[in-house]
């Protein structure tokens, strides 16, 4: 049976590769995405969301608009890494199926309330803000979610968007803060894993080979954004991080990590947005996530070229 998820997204390159690999995968059903405020704002990643969906030949995939700001700072934004549109890179169309009427933060609380408790699955690749405000507004859902599997945060890799915070836990960290509070199973793709999933040279042929426009979009996508890691890190190609999401709940065995405590820093200003992880165990903190430090990278883009080829 497949598993039913919701993905909480701001496209962003990698995001669109990690729905593409969703809605080519009969493991998982893919309940709706919801737009979140993140890479680039939100009227951007509501209308990226849909481009993605009828690349994937899914229009029927309902797409809907969250919160168009983090719950108390203002926004912060990443169109030096994904460019202005948060999807630059190949020539986009313009999206012909509707954003839906109902807000993403109602349709969350709806389908966790409609489905049988325990079945659905909260994939965010985004800031945290739609599911921390879904959370807040209904606390009646929070123990019917199956699980979250969430792209954010980092250990040793530490932070690229400050010296100490990772970007999506960054843009509000209070959101995350309730997140890592809710007392659900969390699973954590931080840095210190997605920088092992690198988009070098002939993993990125291995796409434009496919000879479909899915895969030649993935291929210029990463083409785009790889500019600016391969610059920053000085590495092979750049990180795809999202992808491993989904990646995750179709192949798990290709991931290793440790469950731990995990803190969401919101007071400091110099390490506000840090994720504290309790690597190796020195406080006497409650284990809160399983946070993933490792992966199966060739493991990982066969799974990534193989699904992409199928749309």
């Amino acid at each position: 049976m497949a598993r039913k998820i919701i993905i909480d997204t701001d496209p962003g390159q990698d995001d669109a590769v990690a729905i593409l690999l969703a809605l080519a995968s009969a493991e998982v059903e893919v309940l709706g995405l919801t737009a979140v405020a993140g890479n680039v704002p939100l009227e951007l990643t509501a209308k990226n969301a849909r481009i993605v969906a009828e690349l994937a030949g899914r229009p029927d995939v309902p797409v809907f608009a969250g919160c168009d700001r983090p719950m108390k700072q203002p926004l912060v934004t990443a169109e030096h890494v994904h460019g202005k549109t948060g999807l630059d890179g190949p020539a986009m169309d313009e999206p012909q199926m509707p954003l839906q009427d109902k807000d993403a933060v109602d349709f969350i609380i709806d389908t966790l309330r409609d489905e049988p408790a325990g079945s659905v699955t909260l994939c965010p690749m985004g800031p945290l803000t739609n599911i921390a405000t879904a959370f807040m507004r209904a606390p009646d859902i929070v123990e019917r979610v199956q699980e979250i599997i969430l792209m954010g945060g980092a250990y040793f890799e530490v932070g690229n968007i400050t010296p100490a915070a990772e970007f999506n836990i960054y843009v509000d960290p209070e959101a995350a803060e309730i997140v890592f509070k809710c007392g659900r199973p969390i699973v954590v793709m931080p840095l210190d894993v997605t920088h092992k999933a690198l988009t070098t040279a002939p993993r990125v042929q291995a796409f434009r080979d496919l000879g479909t426009r899915p895969g030649t979009m993935v291929a210029e996508w990463t083409d785009f954004f790889e500019r600016f890691d391969k610059e920053k890190y000085g590495s092979a190609g750049a990180p795809l991080h999202d992808p491993c999401v989904i990646a995750y709940l179709i192949r798990p065995d290709l991931f290793h990590g440790r469950h731990i405590n995990v803190e969401i820093e919101v007071t400091s200003p110099l390490t506000r947005g840090m994720t504290v992880a309790d690597w190796w165990g020195v406080t006497d903190r409650e284990k809160n996530a399983l946070f993933i430090g490792d992966l199966d990278a060739d493991g990982f883009f066969e799974l990534l070229t193989e699904r992409i080829g199928r749309l």
